[in-house]
């Protein structure tokens, strides 16, 4: 008798454990999908700032979503980033964002990347690094890291042809 109730015992603790490495695997899966979207998303996000259009980028943001440009105050909502970014790039004529290195989990995306930017005839090449808090496959934070002296510095310089 004791040897069928450990024999029951064992089967029902290994149905449990397989089960359990079953959802284990299933929920790994999910996260890493979920992490791929998001890359995707913040890939195509930092490759649309070549259209300069501050209504096409706030549409990656949640609804309260909030950009973090470090050297600022963070900007929070919808109708505040797009008043934010459009003063932003008012005097861009052209921008390009190379990712350099992107890493995702979960859904937290960062990405060093130099921003090479014409501002008021001026080339910038801004190194940057950014973190993207995502949920439901939009932007709920964005933190912007760089060296405010070197976009000071670079835009002090002679005029581009």
């Amino acid at each position: 008798m004791k040897t069928l109730i450990l024999r029951r015992f064992f089967a029902i603790v290994s149905f449990i454990a397989i089960s359990h490495m079953a959802a284990s695997t299933a929920n790994a899966e999910e996260v890493s999908m979920n992490a791929d979207k998001n890359e995707q998303i913040i890939r195509a996000f930092i490759s649309d700032w070549s259209r300069l259009d501050a209504n096409r980028l706030v549409d990656y943001f949640a609804e309260g979503g909030t950009y973090h440009n470090m050297p600022m105050q963070p900007v929070s909502g919808h109708d505040n980033l797009q008043k934010f970014i459009s003063g932003f790039i008012g005097g861009w004529s052209k921008t390009d964002w190379e990712i350099i290195n992107l890493v995702s989990q979960d859904n937290i995306v960062m990405v060093e990347r130099v921003d090479r930017t014409v501002v008021n005839g001026k080339q910038v090449d801004l190194p940057c690094v950014g973190v993207f808090e995502m949920e439901d496959g939009k932007i709920v934070l964005w933190r912007d890291y760089f060296d405010l002296a070197t976009y000071t510095h670079a835009l002090s310089q002679q005029t581009t042809e």
